[in-house]
């Protein structure tokens, strides 16, 4: 793939990188595991992240609602791989990604999905649902590709501003701090130690209730909203 100009800030090259991937290969770019996916192989490998990190934490998730009556955020939605399958499971679903060519490609494969909504964001925050207020805020391989701890910061940030007091932000962040990144790459994201996780959600808002995984890439952190 083609680098984009080095003068571009970080958000700018975020875009500009994720949209080159998906005018090449949008689903192998989103779930690496095989190069090549049907649609349905796509959407159940969503689905099958959907049961293993929502369906089995519905009562923090949840808190007694109904889950058909909740409005949950998705951030950096992709094509839509996990978007159909909260769709399937939570009242309203709120996706927004940072790739225009991301967005097109959900809109169009989601487009039979009369709760899903779908926006292009500038890549750091969520000024583009305005005061939208939501139940739940999840987000899945996405800021372990945001090289800059600033945005990640204000992605939190922004979350804590839409979310119902007490509600859950559940996401992963890298967690391994061996991973060698390198300075403006948007494949490689900051790594997050247990004590930066726990110093990020003290000083945006939140209680860093659970996390499991530190250490690894899959640190998985659980930030209820005080």
């Amino acid at each position: 793939m083609t680098p984009v100009s080095p003068e571009l800030s970080v958000t700018e090259k975020m875009r500009a990188e994720w949209d080159k991937r998906a005018r090449e290969n949008a689903r192998y770019y989103i779930a690496t595991a095989q190069p090549e996916w049907s649609d349905d192989e796509f959407f159940e490998s969503g689905r099958e992240n959907v049961r293993r990190e929502i369906l089995t934490d519905m009562i923090n998730i949840c808190q007694g609602r109904d889950p058909k009556q909740m409005k949950v955020l998705e951030i950096g939605c992709g094509s839509g791989r996990i978007t159909r399958a909260l769709a399937e499971t939570f009242g309203e679903v709120y996706a927004v990604d940072i790739s225009g060519e991301m967005v097109a490609q959900a809109r169009k494969a989601l487009a039979d999905l009369p709760n899903v909504h779908i926006f292009q964001n500038n890549g750091m925050d969520l000024a583009v649902l305005d005061g939208l207020q939501v139940d739940f805020a999840f987000t899945y391989i996405v800021f372990q590709h945001i090289p800059s701890r600033e945005v990640i910061y204000s992605y939190v940030r922004e979350v804590r501003r839409l979310l119902r007091p007490d509600g859950l932000f559940k996401f992963q962040v890298q967690g391994d701090a061996t991973i060698q990144t390198v300075e403006g790459d948007t494949w490689l994201g900051v790594p997050f130690s247990d004590e930066d996780a726990v110093a990020m959600a003290r000083e945006c808002g939140f209680e860093p209730r659970y996390r499991h995984g530190a250490g690894s890439q899959y640190f998985w952190l659980w930030y209820f909203k005080t």
